[in-house]
């Protein structure tokens, strides 16, 4: 007689993910996470509970990147018991009630510190390892900097660096990008926008144009047709779209005079972990080239540098199946 894995194992694929989702050995989890005064969401997946825990930090800050990674990213719950944080102030975790004032770097090291061991202690694992897209690259550098006895390995996608620099660089490509093509429109809402430092809404306003130009997405996807395979995918409900946007203007609100600060390459000259820094070629939203220069710096006892060449800012949703099979790579190395 076949076990109930077996026959999950037999049936076609789409028929085997759901019996897979009602499978004894499958982690399926979600848990609220009380941390001084706020309820983060947590989400776990993975085929295998014996597998390594890896958890997942999405960019923003206040960017809930939770529908993306499961849309295009859910085949590393093949090989890992995954989690999918949504930070304070952001997705399930946003609060309107809250006080703006409470999101930090700090408060969030030490949100994150609290959900990396309840994952340590409900799996029986001494370590996760960490995957940071945009914001959150930064955020996991400081937190393996802080805490490498719990982290096995961390991964940097779209890794940020020094924010002021990154925002020079930011105008820099705009101002040339539209100057080349004789974008007048273009480079009167830049004269508009004005230049670095900029505010949070100002900062919105160049990214524009910096997607104009491929240097967010290399290929711009249609996001009305995303949040359609989002919501029929059951990874986005339609009544939380409007939250995750309310929530992603508070963040960046609140925490923008404290990016304003961030130096990586000063604040986290080393860590004491493996570091895998995973870059998009045209990526300039961050400037994937300061993150390179960055990664010759950084010191950690191993460091990769891999490029994607068809990606800029959002490689985990430009080339997702390179993308995981070089995750999984990595880390089942490490491991």
């Amino acid at each position: 007689m076949l076990t109930r894995r077996a026959l999950c194992l037999s049936l076609a694929p789409a028929a085997a993910i759901g019996c897979a989702a009602a499978g004894p050995e499958a982690v399926r989890r979600e848990a609220r996470i009380s941390v001084d005064g706020a309820d983060l969401y947590l989400m776990a997946r993975g085929e295998d509970p014996r597998a390594p825990l890896l958890l997942w930090l999405h960019g923003g800050p206040g960017g809930a990147e939770r529908p993306l990674f499961r849309l295009f990213n859910a085949p590393l719950e093949e090989h890992f018991v995954v989690g999918y944080l949504d930070q304070r102030g952001t997705g399930r975790s946003f609060d309107p009630q809250a006080d703006p004032r409470r999101l930090t770097i700090a408060r969030h090291l030490a949100d994150l510190d609290a959900v990396v061991d309840h994952l340590r202690s409900e799996h029986g694992q001494a370590k996760v390892a960490l995957i940071g897209h945009s914001w959150g690259s930064a955020l996991g550098l400081f937190y393996a900097q802080a805490h490498p006895d719990k982290v096995s390995a961390f991964i940097g996608v779209g890794q940020v660096t020094s924010e002021l620099k990154r925002q020079a660089s930011q105008h820099r490509f705009v101002q040339e990008a539209a100057a080349g093509r004789g974008d007048a429109e273009a480079l009167a809402r830049l004269d508009e926008i004005g230049p670095p430092p900029f505010s949070a809404s100002r900062e919105i306003a160049v990214q524009r144009l910096v997607e104009r130009y491929g240097g967010y997405f290399r290929k711009t996807p249609s996001f009305a047709a995303l949040v359609a395979r989002g919501v029929v995918g059951g990874h986005v409900r339609p009544w939380e779209i409007g939250r995750y946007i309310q929530g992603n203007q508070v963040s960046l609100e609140a925490m923008n005079d404290e990016l304003l600060r961030l130096d990586l390459p000063v604040q986290v000259p080393a860590v004491g972990v493996p570091v895998h820094f995973l870059l998009g070629r045209y990526d300039r939203q961050v400037d994937s080239r300061l993150a390179a220069a960055y990664f010759e710096r950084l010191q950690a006892p191993r460091k990769t540098l891999g490029w994607f060449e068809n990606s800029a800012h959002n490689v985990p949703f430009e080339e997702p199946e390179a993308f995981n099979a070089t995750v999984v790579r990595l880390l089942k190395g490490a491991a």
